[in-house]
């Protein structure tokens, strides 16, 4: 990562989202000294609950052996298979065997979705997430990660869009929290017009954020356009300022 990149989108960050939280942003390498490690069992089972220290400036890197959920190992591309049973218990369960989610109304439905679910192998042993503002010069970022409120939200989706025809160049697709930050903007990155992904609305995930924060992920690629259209975009305008001091004032 470029120093003159990581701290232009720092100074506009400042200017235009005030003390918002600075994004996170994760990679891929074979090469250890990135980051910490998380060794096994260290910290929360779910990967939104390990990130914290994340968010707080600490970069942690982990590996398939880190990871203590079976769905975090799939979604970082650790695993490829599920869990047996999956489709009951993201439906209505087992009775006396297994108790489910609930987020499906059948194990059928659940079948149906999870054969278009996409999956993808780890391009390297690590993966090693950074605050953005902690990036160094070795660092190649693949994804940057919001934990946005809805101020804060609004403008990101807007910004993403600013140079898209598409009305969905911002999705929001159905998974788990880890997939909606890790797997999906990991794939875009492979597409022309690579999308920003909308996510945290896992409510197994939910408990691990503050209740008005949702998370907003988008390829690096992408990101760099976004950084480059800030200072002609809405965000100059009154309209942005007015909300800017709602933000301030809170």
């Amino acid at each position: 990562m470029e120093a003159e990149t990581r701290d232009r989108f720092v100074h506009l960050w400042k200017k235009y989202f005030g003390d918002a939280e600075l994004p996170i942003t994760f990679f891929y390498t074979d090469e250890a000294g990135h980051a910490g490690p998380v060794e096994p069992d260290s910290v929360s089972r779910c990967v939104i609950g390990a990130l914290a220290d994340v968010r707080e400036g600490t970069p942690l890197h982990f590996d398939v052996d880190s990871i203590g959920c079976p769905g975090g190992k799939r979604y970082l591309g650790y695993a490829e298979g599920i869990m047996p049973g999956f489709e009951y218990f993201l439906s209505y369960g087992i009775p006396g065997r297994l108790e489910g989610e609930r987020y499906c109304k059948s194990p059928e439905l659940v079948r149906e979705i999870m054969k278009d679910s996409p999956t993808f192998k780890a391009p390297g042993r690590f993966i090693v997430f950074k605050r953005w503002d902690k990036l160094e010069d070795a660092d190649n970022p693949e994804v940057v990660i919001f934990f946005a409120e809805p101020d804060v939200l609004a403008g990101l989706f807007t910004l993403a869009r600013f140079d898209e025809a598409d009305r969905n160049a911002v999705s929001a697709p159905f998974g788990s929290g880890c997939s909606t930050i890790v797997q999906y903007p990991h794939l875009e990155r492979e597409s022309e017009h690579p999308r920003a992904t909308i996510g945290m609305f896992d409510p197994s995930a939910r408990p691990f954020v503050p209740g008005n924060v949702i998370s907003f992920s988008v390829p690096m690629s992408k990101f760099t356009a976004m950084i480059d259209n800030m200072e002609e975009s809405f965000l100059i305008t009154d309209t942005w300022g007015r909300i800017q001091k709602r933000m301030v004032n809170r």
